[in-house]
């Protein structure tokens, strides 16, 4: 028989066996809840495209990864809707609004992210009855919800429009080609003068970027993606996506959306520049030239391409009053100001204002190192510009606003300017002479005008253009795009002119 002591020290012990027992069971089950708290996160885990392969090795601990099926035969291709495809806009899951791992589903257009068994783009493929879908990022296309891939020629097409190539060869030949493109609602364009859409007054955008693509070693430096990957700047990519887009020949609509680039000018002018809200064209170029140099460039003082199209020098005399000494300087400059003509006061006998004309050669005085100009900011000066260098692309801009305290006011003034042959050196005289053997051509071409229609404020932007293959000129206006006179050019109101210089 046990002793009372030995039954009670019994009971201590099951009492503690059962105590053990019931906190190993709270263990398990917290160990549990928090596996399923990883195993959501994980899924929710995106990264390349084989990322859902990597998280279904990673669930099953020690499990092989899956073998994803190539398959050539695939029975929905049928059902690739290339009308509705528009890989324009931001990437991102339409559920989920995540922009990594995302897919597009062929056949209505939409965005998915991942392509596992608890993802978006399986969910819809069992849905919708929509199977076929691409990765955005790495270009491939798989079935789902069988989730092989599909390696058919017949998607090609559809990959140079997500991400379109061009070789340095079809680069160099882009200037001399003639030949129109067809999209798919059978309209006709021309690579490189396909319109814009405008977002919401987003018309100072379109404008500068399509000014811009009429410069030859601008395009051509961004057609290339090689040129420019060591940098890190979405500007400078989303600026080279838009500019393959543009010049490319195999597109399925004859326009293109500039949404991503604007969201990318949004973030890195800190929303000094966003749609829905009008700017001034000459103050985003300004903007974009100085932040695409400065994101380019590899060192501090390394140059880049923007400056080597478009970087010039100035000398520049100051004069102070009551100071007889001048303070001569010499600074870089990307474009030129040129003052107008204040307009007239007073109506004429017909009870209508009277728009002057100026012609540019007037204006282009102020850079002779003869002309004065005076200055009170930030102190009462007087100024003399001579241009000591000019640029392979120069650009005019022309000071037709001007704010007050109440209101906004608008120059009309005409300026008369030549579209072809305009020798800089019969405006600026004081230009330097090229050495001996030396063949200095200081002839510009005009490339690209714009200009501003309308009142200052409700008014709006437009640019002439020209194709260099026929020397044609175009009026381009958001999605309008339309042949014109080089005549028609000269009567309009120049508010930013570039031109290019003369081959030798």
């Amino acid at each position: 028989m046990k002793s009372e002591r030995e039954v009670k020290n019994g009971g201590v012990e099951e009492d503690r066996e059962a105590k053990r027992k019931r906190v190993v069971e709270r263990s398990n089950a917290y160990d549990v809840e928090v596996a399923e708290e990883n195993e959501h996160k994980d899924k929710n885990r995106i990264d390349d495209d084989d990322g859902d392969d990597a998280d279904d090795a990673s669930k099953g601990r020690g499990k092989h990864s899956r073998h994803v099926e190539v398959r050539r035969d695939c029975p929905y291709l049928d059902t690739v809707n290339r009308q509705v495809l528009d890989f324009d806009f931001e990437r991102f899951c339409s559920v989920s609004l995540s922009n990594l791992n995302v897919y597009a589903c062929l056949v209505c257009g939409k965005y998915f992210q991942g392509r596992s068994q608890k993802s978006h783009a399986y969910t819809h493929s069992l849905e919708a009855g929509h199977h076929v879908y691409i990765n955005l990022l790495t270009e491939k296309v798989y079935c789902l919800p069988d989730s092989y891939e599909i390696n058919d020629p017949s998607l090609d097409d559809i990959r140079h429009v997500l991400n379109p190539r061009f070789s340095r060869a079809q680069v160099e030949e882009l200037d001399r080609n003639k030949q129109w493109s067809r999209a798919l609602d059978g309209s006709d364009y021309l690579p490189g003068m396909v319109g814009l859409n405008n977002i919401q007054k987003t018309e100072f955008v379109n404008v500068t970027i399509q000014s811009l693509m009429r410069i030859t070693p601008l395009r051509n430096f961004f057609l290339i993606p090689e040129n420019y990957q060591h940098c890190k700047s979405p500007l400078v990519h989303r600026f080279g996506e838009l500019t393959r887009k543009i010049w490319h020949a195999r597109n399925f609509k004859g326009q293109v959306s500039p949404h991503e680039f604007l969201q990318a000018v949004m973030k890195a002018s800190k929303k000094r520049f966003r749609i829905g809200q009008q700017s001034d064209p000459v103050e985003f170029m300004s903007w974009l030239l100085n932040t695409l140099h400065m994101d380019l460039r590899t060192s501090k003082d390394a140059s880049s391409i923007i400056h080597q199209c478009f970087q010039g020098e100035l000398e520049v005399v100051r004069e102070y009053q009551g100071n007889e000494n001048k303070e001569i300087s010499r600074m870089p400059f990307l474009m030129l100001g040129l003052d107008l003509p204040p307009p007239p006061l007073f109506k004429d006998v017909m009870e209508k204002n009277i728009i002057p004309q100026v012609a540019l050669f007037d204006l282009l005085k102020k850079f002779d190192g003869e002309t004065v100009t005076e200055v009170v900011r930030p102190r009462l000066a007087r100024m003399r510009y001579r241009v000591t260098k000019s640029p392979p692309y120069l650009m005019f801009h022309m000071v037709r606003f001007k704010k007050n305290n109440f209101f906004k006011e608008k120059n009309p003034t005409l300026v008369n300017f030549p579209v072809k042959d305009m020798e800089l050196r019969d405006y600026i005289p004081s230009l330097p002479t090229a050495s001996e053997g030396e063949k200095a051509c200081t002839k510009y071409n005009l490339i690209a005008n714009i200009v501003h229609d309308g009142k200052p404020e409700d008014g709006f932007f437009r640019v002439f253009v020209q194709r260099k293959s026929q020397e044609l000129w175009y009026e381009m206006q958001d999605l309008h795009v339309a042949e014109t006179l080089p005549q028609m050019v000269e009567l309009s109101e120049a508010y930013m002119q570039i031109y290019e210089l003369q081959e030798e």
